[in-house]
């Protein structure tokens, strides 16, 4: 993504469905407690955007829009923390006592999605060139891995405290379908081993 008004641009489209929920809050339109589903979802629903580039990409092959696309992800990812957090916040500002909070930890329901989100913060963190070089690209994109376990951890939080596993699977298809594909793809015509 380049252009000097396009990543701003992009970030403030990322950031728009954040501020209106904020907004809401603020003005007292809804309660923290109504908050925590749309700001895990926008997170989930992230996270799964920043994730299926990657695959498609090796379906269909890298054209232009899925170069467009995977140049955005660690946006998207970063994004998805950021969501992540926002419903970390409402959490707080529901339960409003410490006692409360510590008190639920040990329900699995809770500590999935703490888990999740502190899985989620490294590779929030290293998101940004300076990042990759200074690790190195092995142990930066080893570090980066760490979503899958924070997508399955934020998938089990969703279930645990709803109930319902169609929407989190209608969130999940596209990326099963898209890693499915892509390991067809693969097997029918695998990569020639480098000497």
């Amino acid at each position: 993504m380049t252009g000097r008004f396009t990543r701003p641009l992009f970030w403030f489209a990322l950031a728009l469905p954040a501020l209106l929920i904020i907004a809401d809050f603020a003005r007292g339109a809804v309660l923290a407690m109504d908050l925590l589903h749309p700001t895990g979802e926008l997170s989930v629903r992230l996270m799964i955007a920043a994730m299926l580039a990657g695959p498609l990409a090796g379906v269909f092959g890298p054209n232009r829009f899925f170069r467009g696309w995977l140049a955005i992800r660690r946006n998207l990812g970063v994004a998805a923390f950021g969501y992540g957090l926002l419903h970390l916040v409402f959490y707080l500002v529901d339960m409003g006592m410490v006692a409360a909070i510590v008190g639920e930890l040990a329900l699995p329901s809770i500590w999935t999605g703490w888990l999740a989100l502190a899985l989620m913060a490294v590779p929030a963190a290293i998101s940004f060139d300076g990042a990759m070089r200074t690790m190195g690209r092995y142990k930066w994109k080893t570090a980066q891995r760490l979503v899958y376990p924070c997508l399955l951890l934020a998938l089990a939080h969703w279930l645990l405290l709803d109930w319902k596993w169609q929407p989190a699977l209608v969130h999940l298809a596209p990326l099963i379908f898209a890693w499915l594909a892509l390991l067809v793809i693969r097997r029918r015509n695998p990569v020639p081993e480098r000497n």
